[in-house]
């Protein structure tokens, strides 16, 4: 009589996520996955499974799991079909945000348009058909807009809530990355056979976009007056008057989670991150004792980056996570650095929108009260990542040192950057290296008895 089959369960350990079966069949060893903690797997679950494997190998009916058959292939699939796939297989593979935006793209532009053309019909005469239909349109939108009646479209946003808003023109770089959106879908089409050449490659295919006229935030006395602006709607957030049931009225400091506008600017301006991983920075990010914080979530490789604090930066981050335990806010080393008014962390419309917007226009009018030099128009949290390049130039460190604390692998922006800063004299670069090395600060502006100190966020005494 024949040894009845054995077997056993491997649990998953440091080399292995998930339970397994080991066994003989075939005069063979065996090794079968089964599935994951997380998705539900125990280990009586896997014991059950290899009583099962092994009574169909002691009566010689198991066999080997084969994989899937390849589907079968399609000679020339619709772009809908095509553009489907690869929108499918594309999305494991991306940020979120990317998702989003190739969704958009797909759902509200290429699609309406190419939808029912199969690959073969997708010519270089149609993509020029598409960004020409595409520019009437915007042409259109505008000229609606512009006589008193713009035109409405209905939004979903990512909760799935619809709305309508008033429709913009697209601009020329948004139609260009839609046919570069195509032009990638295409290049699969092109490894897969189904097409000889991409028509959606090359400069004709795109509208020439007229580079925006710089921002450049880079004197000392801007860059004090956004602290300053900044600290003082932090000032306002945290004291309010309240009335008591005797109608007796008193200021109050209040648990507020809706400070940190100083450092979110501060992180901006003198610290460079993009906005999204500005707003991801995690408490544990932070080394204030060496003066160095991580950059860790962001949207390249080089992006990811050990950024060195420039004194200011590191006192005003001091002063923000002093702040937050005095008010009871998390600290721990995986709470996020910059809260939002329900605790979670900031993403970058939420620094655009709540932070940055509301602290130039307070900026602004201290300018005007003071009768000093206005910011430049287009102030973004982009252009303050861009003012951090200045800063640097301004020190006097070197173009290399310049792109690792941006993250950029090319060149070309800080040779431009360098370039700008080196037109400027050496009294304003001077006055800017002072304020952010933290020294003393009070030729700068307007500084009064009653003004807040970019450096404190406090008024002197």
């Amino acid at each position: 009589m024949a040894r009845p089959a054995t077997g056993e369960v491997l649990r998953p350990d440091g080399r292995r996520r998930s339970f397994s079966l080991r066994f003989r069949a075939f005069g063979k060893r065996q090794v079968m996955r089964l599935g994951r903690p997380e998705d539900g797997w125990t280990i009586e679950m896997a014991e059950r499974e290899l009583a099962v494997v092994l009574r169909d190998v002691d009566l010689g009916i198991w066999r080997p799991k084969r994989p899937d058959p390849a589907p079968e292939r399609q000679v020339d699939p619709t772009f809908l079909e095509f553009s489907s796939d690869w929108f499918e297989a594309k999305k494991l593979e991306i940020e979120p945000n990317t998702v989003s935006s190739y969704r958009n793209d797909l759902e509200n532009h290429l699609l309406p348009f190419f939808k029912d053309h199969h690959l073969s019909q997708i010519t270089v005469e149609e993509v020029d058909r598409y960004r020409q239909a595409k520019v009437r349109h915007a042409a259109q939108v505008a000229a609606a807009i512009k006589n008193g009646k713009p035109r409405t479209i209905v939004i979903e946003d990512r909760r799935g809530r619809r709305y309508r808003r008033v429709e913009k023109p697209l601009s020329p770089r948004s139609i260009n990355m839609h046919i570069d959106l195509l032009a990638q879908i295409l290049t699969l089409a092109v490894d897969h056979k189904h097409i000889d050449s991409n028509p959606a490659i090359g400069k004709r295919r795109r509208l020439k976009v007229s580079r925006p006229r710089p921002v450049h935030l880079d004197s000392a006395e801007h860059v004090a007056i956004l602290l300053e602006a900044a600290a003082e709607l932090d000032a306002r957030d945290q004291v309010v008057t309240v009335q008591d049931r005797r109608g007796r009225r008193y200021l109050q400091r209040r648990h507020n989670q809706t400070s940190g506008r100083r450092a979110a600017i501060a992180i901006l301006l003198l610290g460079g991150p993009r906005a999204s991983a500005g707003g991801a920075l995690l408490e544990r990010d932070l080394d204030l004792a060496n003066g160095r914080f991580d950059v860790g979530r962001d949207k390249t490789d080089a992006g990811m980056r050990e950024v060195d604090m420039l004194p200011l930066l590191r006192e005003i981050l001091i002063e923000h996570r002093q702040q937050k335990i005095t008010e009871g806010l998390p600290t721990g080393p995986d709470d996020p650095l910059l809260i939002t008014s329900t605790g979670k962390a900031r993403d970058r419309h939420n620094l655009r929108k709540d932070i940055v917007a509301p602290v130039v226009r307070r900026a602004e009018e201290l300018s005007a009260e003071r009768g000093t030099q206005p910011l430049p128009l287009g102030i973004t949290p982009h252009k303050l990542r861009h003012t951090f390049a200045s800063i640097l130039v301004a020190i006097g460190k070197d173009p290399t040192y310049v792109m690792y604390q941006l993250g950029h692998t090319d060149p070309a922006f800080t040779l431009r950057v360098y370039s700008h800063m080196m037109r400027r004299s050496p009294e304003e670069r001077e006055r800017l290296k002072a304020l952010v090395e933290g020294r003393v600060w009070s030729h700068i502006g307007h500084k009064t008895a009653d003004s807040a100190s970019p450096v404190t966020g406090r008024a002197d005494a």
